[in-house]
This record gives C-alpha cells, sequence and structure tokens, in this order.
C-alpha cells in the first residue's frame, strides 16, 4: 500500500509551493505553513489521490487539487480552534496556531490558506480542461455556506442544546462530510470517471463522511489526549455528539455497518478499489 508515498508527495508539494513564495514573503506565510506542517493524517487529500488513481495512475495531475483540499481543511481548524469557537488550545499535537501566533494572526492564516487553495486551483483550470473546472467546483461548493460552513453554523448555533437526530446529522453531513465526500469526487472527475462511478462514489462519500465522524466521537471518549493529539471540547461546550445520541455501543455498531456499506458500494465499480478499501478499513480502526 502507498499511503505513506502519496501523504509525502502531497507534503513536498505544499512544502514547494510555499518556498517558492518571495523571500520578503515568508513572515506572512509563517503563521499558515505552521499548521500545515505540524502533522495529520492528510486523509481527505488521501481520498482525493487513491480515487484518481482508480483512473490515472500517474497522480501528478490531482496533487494541486489534493493540496488545495488539505488548505481548505487546515483552515477550517485554524478558526475551529479560536476562541470565538471551540477554544481549543492542541490540535495535532501542537499548540493551536492562536497559542503561537495571536487570535488575529490566526484568524488571517485560516482566511490565507483558504485563499491560496482557490489561488491553487484558478492556476490550474487557466488551460481550459473541464475536468479540472469540475473539481474546483466540487471543492469549493464543499467548503461554501451551503457545505462546510453550514455545518459549522449549526454546529455553532447547537451549544448548550438538545437536539433533534435530522440536525445532528444534518450538521456532520456538512461540517465533515461534504469535504470528504468533495475529496472522492474531486479525485474522481480529474479522473474523468463515469457518471455512473461519480454516483457511486458520491454515496460512498456520505457514508464513509458519516462513519470517520462518528469514529471522531468515539474517540473523544475511548481516544486520550497524547494519542489524539487534540483537546476533547464536545463535553465542555455542551455539544451533542452521536455518543450523546446514540451511546457508545451503538456507536460502534453504526461505524461497522457503514462500513460494510462502504466495502459494498466499492465492490460495485468495475475498477481496481482496493487502495479505497484499504483507507475505509484504517479510518474504522485508527486509534487518532
Amino acid at each position: 500500500m502507498n499511503f505513506d508515498v502519496y501523504k509525502r508527495e502531497i507534503e513536498n508539494w505544499m512544502e514547494s509551493y510555499f518556498a517558492s513564495k518571495p523571500k520578503n514573503h515568508q513572515t506572512y506565510f509563517e503563521p499558515m505553513n505552521y499548521s500545515l506542517s505540524i502533522g495529520g493524517k492528510r486523509i481527505r487529500p488521501m481520498l482525493m489521490v487513491l480515487t484518481y488513481n482508480m483512473y490515472n495512475k500517474s497522480i501528478e495531475g490531482v496533487l494541486p487539487f489534493a493540496a488545495a483540499m488539505e488548505m481548505i481543511h487546515t483552515y477550517s481548524l485554524v478558526h475551529d480552534d479560536l476562541p470565538c469557537m471551540d477554544d481549543d488550545e492542541l490540535r495535532r499535537g501542537k499548540p493551536t496556531n492562536h497559542k503561537v501566533f495571536g487570535e488575529a494572526i490566526a484568524t488571517l492564516a485560516g482566511d490565507g490558506l483558504l485563499n491560496e487553495a482557490m489561488i491553487i486551483m484558478f492556476h490550474q483550470c487557466m488551460d481550459g480542461d473541464l475536468k479540472k473546472i469540475k473539481a474546483g467546483n466540487i471543492i469549493s461548493k464543499a467548503a461554501g455556506a451551503e457545505g462546510m460552513i453550514k455545518g459549522q453554523i449549526i454546529d455553532i448555533n447547537s451549544e448548550g442544546k438538545e437536539i433533534s437526530e435530522a440536525t445532528l446529522l444534518e450538521m456532520h453531513r456538512n461540517k465533515t462530510g461534504a469535504l470528504i465526500k468533495a475529496s472522492i469526487l474531486a479525485g474522481a472527475a480529474l479522473g474523468d470517471a463515469s457518471e455512473d462511478h461519480l454516483k457511486i462514489l458520491g454515496e460512498f462519500g456520505e457514508k464513509l463522511g458519516l462513519a470517520f465522524q462518528v469514529k471522531d466521537d468515539i474517540l473523544d471518549v475511548e481516544g486520550n489526549l497524547e494519542t489524539l493529539g487534540k483537546t476533547q471540547s464536545d463535553l465542555n461546550n455542551h455539544k451533542t455528539n452521536f455518543i450523546t445520541m446514540y451511546g457508545l455501543d451503538k456507536c460502534k455498531e453504526i461505524c461497522k455497518s457503514l462500513t460494510e456499506e462502504c466495502y459494498e458500494l466499492l465492490s460495485r465499480i468495475e475498477k481496481n478499489t482496493e487502495e479505497l478499501k484499504s483507507i475505509t478499513k484504517f479510518l474504522l480502526e485508527r486509534q487518532y
């Protein structure tokens, strides 16, 4: 399995991108680089690369979009950690961005990462390739006001309240699931997947995104600070999550069932889906 190779390729692309900036501008990019370089599983860009790899074995064409996705995800974490949101002190085992650079610079670092991601995707689309334009559109919509942002707004508005199952699912379908699904669909679009495959992969992405969040909530109960590398703030912020909604045992059942459904969906695609199945298995069994 080439997960480590893919991860290194994604990280090398991001490092090279920021290293190419003018030397007298490097100070401006330091807070962005801080949050990008302190680690992370790189799940979203990895899903994009693995999906693309089903259709095209040369991954150079997907790397800019994969890097852009990781920048968007990291920007969302920087902003999530701010005192006005979750007020977290640790992320990926290191002090959160605002603890190092201050709240104002952390806010701007998140803004910068989002805009750099868009710059990268627009630059890739300058050749008029409709596959790239489609991928950029998928990613932008997922990050926007009817995607991830919508989920974050529901999350903030739900603090200190007992919310319904439908609201909980809607929140995480957008806050967490939107970028996961978009990563898969963008990789498929760049690989010129058929509409039938895009439909199946869309269903796969929705189920995987939900399983990912349920597993995160399980780890917030069963994991520890050293392994997770972040503080567990849901209880402190009085938030409803899947554990409070269903209980620990039921959540484990849901996670396993969703994973089986993911395998079944992938089995419908007449391509080599072993890498996607492997990362699906990893996400079920992970401890961080």
